[in-house]
């Protein structure tokens, strides 16, 4: 039985792997999580300088998921590399380094400093806000995110993977857009901005007053965009948004998936990874399944 895919030219042990910002960069879920199971850590987004994040409260929860406003709060570059990846080396897995930036300068200067690191590939947050384009965020313009991803494509030592935002009009968009420009694979969806008001105290339940929502409740929206942007595009996807179980992940692996991350459930149950593993296994076997490849893309 094959598990192992392949993006990009690099070569996963298997199909999974958690969503930025829901892990760190694996110390948090060392205890619980044997790192050397995955078939990478994704980490949390890392910017060319520390950047404090959103005031408090920055997390709520709400039916079937939860909101979180935290502002990609990490601590800078330099940081990251002495501590982060240090703590990765002794694991066997891949690593993917979440990037966020305010420019595409900032942008360009962790891919530089990350170029001769022990990363096996880069997920470009293309979430973060704009500041030169009136705070839009650069996944929401088809023509900055081409842009961005030209210039990151020129500078990146590793192979680049594009974060699609799905608060969007077409998201087969930007797909094609990030394609264009020569992105070796996509990811999505991140979350969706949302609000909910704290009726009793007459306020916004975060001080940020929207958040991304996360969790089982966005998955039916998500699987249909991978569906979308595997019809629209030829690099591979990883596909994420609500993966809650084994089920839920060959879901997005039919509908033309790669490989998928678990995000918001790693809050919930820490040992999801590893159980939407064995789940994947067990399915295979069940059906007599020879290799996970065969699964991406079945349903058409």
């Amino acid at each position: 039985m094959n598990m192992s895919v392949k993006i990009a030219g690099v070569e996963f042990k298997n199909p999974v792997m958690e969503g930025s910002g829901t892990f760190g960069s694996g110390m948090e879920y060392g205890e619980f999580v044997d790192l050397n199971k995955l078939g990478a850590v994704v980490t949390k987004g890392v910017a060319n300088v520390p950047w404090p994040g959103n005031p408090t409260p920055r997390v709520c929860e709400v039916y079937g998921g939860m909101l979180n406003a935290i502002g990609l709060q990490n601590p800078g570059i330099d940081t990251f590399i002495k501590r982060d990846l240090e703590f990765l080396k002794n694991y066997d897995t891949r690593v993917i380094v979440n990037v966020c930036g305010k420019t595409v300068g900032d942008y360009l200067e962790v891919v530089e400093r990350l170029a001769d690191e022990a990363v096996d590939m880069l997920e470009i947050n293309v979430s973060c806000p704009n500041v030169k384009e009136g705070a839009i965020a650069f996944g929401q313009k088809a023509d900055a995110l081409y842009d961005i991803t030209e210039q990151i494509k020129k500078k990146a030592k590793q192979p680049v993977i594009m974060k699609l935002s799905p608060n969007v009009t077409d998201i087969t968009e930007m797909a094609r857009a990030g394609e264009a420009a020569g992105a070796d694979a996509l990811s999505l969806i991140n979350t969706i901005t949302a609000m909910k008001i704290d009726i009793h105290k007459r306020t916004f339940a975060l001080a940020n007053k929207t958040g991304g929502l996360s969790g089982p409740a966005i998955k039916p929206v998500a699987v249909r965009m991978v569906y979308q942007v595997s019809q629209a595009v030829k690099i591979p996807i990883i596909g994420m948004g609500g993966i809650a179980c084994a089920d839920d992940a060959l879901e997005f692996i039919m509908a033309g998936a790669t490989a998928v991350a678990v995000g918001a459930m790693n809050f919930h149950d820490p040992y999801t990874t590893i159980k939407v593993i064995d789940g994947i296994r067990d399915y295979m076997d069940k059906y007599k399944i020879d290799d996970i490849n065969d699964l991406t893309g079945c349903v058409r």
